[in-house]
């Protein structure tokens, strides 16, 4: 699936308030999937670092999409088991998210991102998550 693909799937099937994280996907392929979610005063926490919460969204989705990608169709994944881990604080203008799936089985499909700063290459976060396949 193409990275357009994969964004007209994100608007037409994801919740109202996770389209509003303005994520753009910027590279798919079967292996993996790159999303950019530019950072603002909206996503900030007490700081000005990027809130957890969207972090956590911002894996989330995007290895939803790499699992989509690999099934190379639309599939309503849900997800069973969701760890995030947070290595920094995230500033800058964006985040990346990478995502890639580990294994995808009949029923389950097992995902993990890395996030970065945009600016400074900088790893703040990883993530994995298993998924329901339908």
């Amino acid at each position: 699936m193409t990275p357009q693909d994969l964004q007209q799937l994100l608007s037409e099937n994801f919740a109202e308030w996770v389209r509003a994280l303005d994520l753009t996907v910027i590279g798919a392929d079967a292996d993996h999937v790159l999303m950019r979610m530019p950072l603002g005063p909206h996503l900030a926490r007490v700081g000005g670092i990027v809130s957890g919460q969207a972090l956590a969204a911002l894996a989330d989705t995007t290895m939803v999409l790499a699992a989509v990608a690999q099934a190379g169709a639309f599939k309503p994944f849900a997800t069973t088991d969701l760890h995030t881990q947070f290595l920094r604080p995230g500033t800058g203008s964006a985040i990346l998210c990478r995502a890639e799936i580990v294994r995808a089985g009949k029923a389950l499909v097992f995902a993990r991102a890395e996030m970065t700063e945009a600016d400074s290459g900088k790893v703040v976060a990883t993530a994995t998550a298993t998924f329901f396949a339908p």
